[in-house]
């Protein structure tokens, strides 16, 4: 039996020796213009899926998610901050998203694979490796309205994406471009 597990530790070193060195030549190209090894991407991708329902799994969805008011402040924030990556209806993904690998997922389609809570919790914490930042700095409010948002979105039109737009700015959310933080000049919308 000793001999199996010396064995068994051997291999396992040798391997771990094997990465590290292929890491430390680097063989590995880390380019978001190459396509990681198959290998690596279920390996990232299982990651990924799994880390999300454990973290969201405690997470409480509140009520009232496809409230059409917390709709608006959602579209707002989403054309503000992930349209440039994700698109929208009508809305090509501009060229930071197709910069990014992994690309950035439509999420008129992507959206149906998580729960709310899922959502939320990428949304709030972002994923690391892929360009998807954290939007921990915004309200909690903010982020489950963008979550009902992303909820509408499969078979969204281009039409009704733009009326819903439309609506947000005549509502008046406003928030700062290059911080998310609500404009102090602008009240913010009756809760």
């Amino acid at each position: 039996m000793r001999t199996v597990l010396a064995s068994l530790l051997i291999a396992v070193l040798i391997v771990l020796l094997g990465a590290g060195a292929l890491i430390y030549a680097g063989v590995y190209d880390v380019a978001a213009t190459t396509p990681h090894w198959p290998v690596v991407r279920t390996t990232l991708e299982m990651a990924r899926v799994h880390s999300i329902k454990a973290h969201a799994a405690g997470i409480v969805v509140p009520p009232g998610l496809g409230d059409p008011a917390k709709v608006l402040i959602g579209v707002e924030h989403y054309a503000a901050h992930c349209a440039v990556c994700h698109g929208a209806p009508g809305v090509p993904k501009g060229d930071i998203g197709l910069g990014l690998y992994p690309p950035p997922p439509d999420l008129a389609k992507a959206a149906s694979f998580y729960s709310p809570a899922e959502l939320f919790w990428v949304l709030k914490h972002g994923i690391k490796m892929t360009g998807m930042p954290a939007w921990s700095d915004h309200s909690d409010e903010e982020l489950w309205a963008t979550v009902g948002f992303v909820e509408n979105l499969p078979g969204m039109t281009e039409e009704e994406y733009s009326k819903l737009l439309m609506a947000s700015m005549a509502h008046g959310a406003h928030h700062h471009p290059d911080t998310g933080d609500r404009d102090p000049t602008h009240p913010d919308p009756p809760k």
